[in-house]
């Protein structure tokens, strides 16, 4: 049955930026800027962010920036993707003001708003696409090519390739509710639904692409990359670089009387940390008060990102307040980055050889900062299938054809309510089914991303349920895909008395 609505939360966080950004475009218009808040003027602090950035300027780099990754990252049409993904982090009463120029020869993209403000994004290959800092266009890293060590995915069988292997049908898999429930996922092509992947106890029962994408499409993630991040630390807690319920490593924490050494691991990632990183899903977001919101400067001030996340003063004590901020996924990536390049390790390539090729990832598109911070909150690209790959990571626990990546107890980590929040809706960066937010078993749990991009791990019917779509369609296809979801749990045929 359908979760009553009542019993649902009204918005997404996706949807609460947007509306955060909505208000702040129009305080815009009133009063011709609207400033970060206080913190971020510091230019000790910010990496780059200027006090003259506006929501002007910031949503011209915000725009280009995902045009660009739409173009070269994910090879798709220039207005389709200004049409259907480039508007989201541009202020609404902006986008039918702004003109875009493609150079496809030094891959850059410009985007300009109302004739007046032009920022720049450039394609940097297996790096992605970055914003350049304003009045430039170039970025302040080396960029480097990332090359995986495996095979051809075609001579590989899945999940190590791509090569699906021709088996009966599971006896305990109604096929025609799986078709139903694919048909119903992509019955409206308002939903913008580019692929959509169903694993049964690890093996592809349903595949479907659709708009131009295929398997080898590397399409918009945004925030599922928060729980590649949370599998990054995972990695590191297993090779005992790092442990979970201790003090959080950043060097700018340990003086004895700052209070953020108080902060963990665990605060990091159950998102909890106290840091005061405003956003618009803050239940008491002011933007004539707290300006532009450090949750989404992150994206679109072309900032260092990690010693901007990392800055931010105590708003609550660690533990006590859940709210949905990027600060505390970006902190953990400093952290990550700090150990990586400590044990002289490449951090640009070290996710691909420490994690992709382990679990039959070829290539996945990891976007940084113009300093070379991976944004993982948001500035990430895969396939289905990749995505795939990292959600059968957690169903198994961790564990990958007998090798344990992820520690003993990681993935029941991630996939547990965090005290810190008001309702069990988030576990350790991983979203969970406390208060039947989907419309399936309570122990599932998933990965999520503005514009309807979702990992759905259901432990008690042995699925794994990965959707990608493009960001004009997230509100339709969110509810087809809550119905979608609802077929797949119903298909799998239980055992008497479970």
């Amino acid at each position: 049955m359908c979760t009553p609505a009542s019993r649902r939360p009204s918005l997404r966080p996706s949807q609460l930026l947007v509306a955060g950004l909505v208000v702040i475009a129009a305080a815009t218009m009133r009063a011709e800027q609207v400033r970060p808040d206080a913190a971020a003027l510091n230019p000790a602090t910010t990496g780059g962010f200027s006090p003259r950035d506006t929501p002007l300027t910031l949503g011209a780099a915000a725009y280009a920036k995902i045009l660009c990754s739409a173009v070269f990252v994910s090879g798709r049409d220039e207005a389709e993707a200004r049409l259907n993904s480039a508007f989201f982090l541009t202020p609404e009463a902006e986008r039918p003001h702004i003109t875009t120029t493609i150079d496809r020869e030094r891959k850059i993209v410009r985007a300009t708003v109302r004739g007046v403000v032009t920022r720049s994004a450039g394609f940097y290959g297996d790096q992605g696409c970055v914003i350049h800092p304003e009045g430039t266009d170039s970025v302040l890293f080396t960029p480097m090519p990332v090359k995986t060590t495996l095979p051809d995915a075609k001579s590989q069988p899945w999940p190590m390739g791509d090569r699906v292997v021709e088996a009966p049908w599971p006896a305990d898999l109604d096929r025609r509710g799986v078709d139903a429930a694919m048909d119903l996922a992509f019955s409206d092509p308002e939903a913008l639904t580019a692929g959509m992947l169903v694993l049964h106890k690890g093996r592809i029962v349903a595949e479907r692409y659709a708009l131009g994408a295929t398997a080898d499409t590397q399409l918009e993630s945004w925030s599922m990359g928060k729980s590649l991040t949370a599998t990054l630390v995972g990695l590191l807690i297993q090779q005992g670089a790092l442990t979970i319920d201790a003090p959080a490593p950043v060097p700018s924490w340990q003086a004895p009387t700052d209070p953020r050494r108080a902060i963990t691991l665990s605060h990091l990632l159950r998102m909890s940390s106290g840091l005061h990183c405003t956003s618009p899903g803050d239940p008491d977001f002011a933007p004539e008060r707290d300006g532009y919101p450090a949750h989404a400067l992150v994206y679109s001030g072309a900032i260092d990102v990690f010693r901007f996340s990392t800055s931010r003063p105590l708003q609550f004590p660690p533990g006590t307040e859940g709210r949905y901020r990027n600060c505390d996924p970006l902190t953990l990536g400093a952290i990550v980055r700090q150990v990586v390049e400590s044990r002289g390790e490449t951090y640009l390539t070290w996710p691909q050889r420490a994690l992709f090729d382990r679990i039959g990832i070829r290539r996945q598109v990891l976007e940084p900062d113009p300093y070379g911070n991976f944004i993982l909150s948001g500035f990430d690209y895969g396939t289905v299938r990749n995505w795939a790959r990292l959600g059968l990571l957690y169903a198994q626990d961790g564990m990958w054809q007998g090798t344990r990546l992820l520690p003993e107890g990681f993935a029941t980590f991630v996939r547990t309510p965090a005290p810190g929040w008001a309702t069990p809706r988030y576990g350790g960066l991983f979203w969970v089914n406390g208060t039947q937010e989907l419309d399936a078993p309570p122990d599932a749990f998933w990965m999520a991303g503005a514009g309807g991009q979702r990992v759905i791990i259901i432990p008690s019917r042995d699925l794994v349920i990965v959707r990608l779509g493009h960001m004009r369609g997230d509100t339709t296809g969110m509810k087809l895909l809550d119905k979608a979801v609802r077929g797949l749990v119903d298909a799998v045929r239980m055992p008497p008395g479970r």
